[in-house]
């Protein structure tokens, strides 16, 4: 249990950087770092990030449908932000999404 919460951090501190940085373009670089951080804990991180990450984009579909599109996150932008999160678990380097100017301290 300890070891899923580990892993569920990597994923909140990817996504309080992301509020905080508030970017521009910068939503699926920090997707494939929470990802990515999360796999690297060892056995069980790739599959702990895909449960967090697909709760949170199915949490998102739904909230999306009482929004009438209002959020800016259909099904296009679901898709896209899946295949950041699956690029970052399989160990890719996440910095593949890293917008230009985007702070160092992220």
């Amino acid at each position: 249990f300890l070891s899923f919460l580990s892993r569920a951090w990597d994923m909140w501190r990817a996504y309080s950087d992301m509020r905080e940085a508030n970017y521009k373009d910068s939503d699926k670089y920090f997707h494939a770092r929470g990802n990515y951080d999360a796999a690297q804990r060892g056995p069980g991180g790739a599959w702990a990030a895909k449960v967090i990450s697909d709760a949170r984009e199915n949490t998102q579909r739904v909230t999306d449908f009482f929004r009438h599109g209002d959020s800016g996150h259909g099904a296009e932008d679901s898709k896209a932000d899946q295949a950041a999160n699956e690029w970052g678990r399989s160990g890719k380097d996440p910095n593949h999404f890293r917008p230009a100017g985007l702070p160092d301290k992220y």
